[in-house]
């Protein structure tokens, strides 16, 4: 444990010196937070026609008239309530997309600085140094995605009608913050690390991460079209799913981890 918190400690150091590298995370952050707000109260204020007046939101307002958290929402408030819970499965691409760029940069980056090899002659073993580089990665891509959902909250409580905030703290919605959001990065940044450790190119590394991307926008597309209710039963389902898949990972990023490879054929 003594070598993975040390090396978990140079990871984070050598990230606070290249902040760049989240550059991408915080876009994705930035447009993950003005989708929602946009739909759910800008565009009222440019068309100048309340949400409550279309039919389009007729079902999402008596359906969220009847959760006890907003039961005492006005028809507006109940449709904002709808879109910006539906919406907080795009707050998963934050930390999803830091896992990515943190992996890349962690081992290719450290490939073409040439100091990825002194590392892998110390008594470290395959095992240790990959839990280091995933918790150097997941450790600053989970606080900024939860960071991201404060500030998200944080905007529903100040720019909405009053109560919709409660929507975000349901249990179903709590799942998909703290449960889908922290696997579905974790699988990002395994698979990441596996190519990586393959790899030459960082944007190798990232580009894998639509496996993990396309999923996450299929359940979003899904919600707003009616035809899925990401249910706490539903979000734990999907929550055992990314677990066997990241343990499954785990076993993968150990075996193609080449440390002899790196040492002596690497360019």
């Amino acid at each position: 444990m003594s070598r993975v918190t040390a090396l978990v400690a140079k990871e984070l150091a050598d990230l606070r010196r290249n902040p760049g590298v989240f550059v991408p995370a915080a876009i994705t952050g930035f447009a993950s937070l003005l989708v929602p707000f946009f739909v759910g109260l800008i565009v009222p204020v440019i068309t100048g026609e309340r949400l409550s007046d279309s039919s389009d939101f007729q079902v999402a307002a008596e359906m969220y008239r009847l959760e006890p958290a907003t039961v005492r929402l006005s028809p507006e408030g109940a449709i904002q309530a709808w879109i910006f819970q539906q919406f907080l499965v795009m707050l998963i691409l934050t930390p999803v997309a830091a896992a990515m760029s943190v992996a890349a940069f962690s081992v290719i980056g450290e490939k073409q600085a040439r100091t990825l090899e002194p590392l892998l002659v110390t008594p470290i073993t395959t095992v240790e140094l990959l839990t280091g580089k995933v918790l150097g990665a997941a450790i600053p891509a989970l606080a900024l995605g939860f960071g991201v959902f404060a500030v998200y909250a944080i905007g529903v409580a100040v720019f909405a009608e009053a109560g919709v905030w409660r929507v975000l703290f349901l249990p179903r919605s709590l799942a998909v913050t703290f449960l889908l959001g922290p696997l579905a990065s974790l699988a990002s940044l395994q698979l990441a690390v596996c190519v990586s450790s393959r790899a030459n190119d960082p944007r190798s590394a990232q580009q894998i991460g639509v496996l993990i991307l396309l999923p996450i926008a299929g359940i979003l597309a899904a919600q707003l079209l009616g035809s899925l209710q990401l249910t706490l039963g539903i979000s734990v389902l999907i929550a055992v799913g990314l677990t066997m898949v990241n343990l499954a990972l785990i076993v993968l990023g150990v075996r193609v981890f080449d440390r002899e490879s790196i040492l002596t054929r690497w360019r």
